[in-house]
């Protein structure tokens, strides 16, 4: 009886170890896809920040002198070239002060006949031995200040008229008009802005936590999602641009940069958007998106095991700079190997 035991037990264990080998290569055995094993990389550390789109300078209308804005030809959106005139302001009071101002000077120029006169025939007298020298040098400059006097008059009447030319509101620039909510009829005083002109390129305004103003520099990246600056409907696009300026000032805890974006356009001034910017360099997981599939809302990696077999298991992942990489924050670690179905590709090995 132990004999036949003996037997059974030993062709027990030949046929075990004869089916371990089959199993183990069936299990080595993947389908067509592609693997990639998780290693850390250097990739550009991008911080979402608030952007707003800009012109590179805005240029403001200002009353020069005070009065009532009889007429404003604009209104916001319209486009006006450097120098055009856009409105005009009234002071009564100048018109006043330009014909008191030309009274003075007929009244000097009166004045200066009369001296020239009393001049040309103290002269005659004085050659025929009438009137001594200091009575001819009595006249001489009665005369003079007399056309002295003709002369500031016309002065005075000359740059009350220039006050009053100065009523012309002018464009300072050309470009789009942003602003022009003065109604025509209103008071104005010298400063008052009475519209905003944008002037130069548009650029994109970043504003920064000034926890991180030292790391930007000009020529880093940024990225703007085609939906953001755009109303086309088309697909959703990225547009990457370059930091160009960076202002060395704080204000309320946050620094401005400006950058250029392809794109961009004027028409809507002021739209605030989302916008990535490059603020370094740090280590992350970063696989292609194929890898990552998405199942009921969540984001998913098939991870091939020791014993090469498939498990799928859940990641959380972020966006990067390139579109066709993912980053994968959570789920599985480095030195992990992932699993992507399909055909192979040689250029990944």
């Amino acid at each position: 009886m132990g004999k036949w035991l003996w037997l059974v037990s030993a062709s027990l264990a030949l046929s075990a170890c004869g089916s371990q080998p089959e199993r183990e290569e069936a299990a080595a055995t993947l389908p067509a896809g592609n693997t990639v094993r998780l290693v850390p990389k250097e990739i550009a550390d991008m911080k979402a920040v608030g952007a707003e789109i800009a012109t590179r300078d805005q240029a403001e209308v200002l009353a020069r002198i005070p009065g009532i804005l009889t007429s404003l030809a604009v209104r916001a959106g319209d486009t006006v070239k450097k120098g055009q005139r856009i409105g005009m302001i009234v002071d009564s009071r100048l018109g006043y002060e330009a014909s008191a101002y030309g009274a003075q000077a007929a009244a000097a120029q009166a004045e200066a006949a009369r001296a020239n006169a009393d001049l040309a025939r103290i002269r005659d007298l004085y050659n025929n031995g009438v009137y001594a020298k200091a009575r001819l040098d009595q006249a001489v400059a009665a005369a003079r200040a007399a056309n002295a006097q003709v002369a500031a008059a016309r002065a005075q009447q000359g740059a009350s008229a220039s006050v009053a030319g100065q009523g012309a509101v002018i464009a300072p620039a050309s470009g789009r008009v942003l602003r022009a909510d003065i109604p025509a009829g209103s008071a104005v005083a010298p400063g008052m802005s009475i519209a905003t002109v944008t002037a130069g390129p548009p650029v994109l305004r970043l504003m920064l936590p000034e926890s991180v103003a030292g790391q930007v520099r000009p020529g880093a990246r940024v990225i703007v999602s085609d939906a953001e600056i755009s109303d086309s409907g088309a697909p959703s696009v990225t547009h990457e641009g370059s930091v160009t300026q960076v202002y060395p000032a704080i204000t309320g805890g946050q620094v401005r940069v400006d950058a250029t974006l392809p794109g961009l356009s004027t028409q809507f001034i002021g739209r605030r958007v989302s916008a990535s910017v490059e603020i370094g360099t740090r280590k992350a997981l970063v696989v292609p998106r194929q890898f990552v599939t998405t199942r009921y809302g969540v984001d998913q990696v098939q991870v091939v095991t020791e014993s090469k077999r498939l498990s799928m298991v859940p990641v959380q992942i972020a966006p990067t700079a390139d579109p066709d990489m993912v980053e994968i924050l959570s789920g599985v670690s480095a030195g992990d190997t992932l699993f992507a179905p399909g055909k192979p590709d040689k250029a990944r090995g």
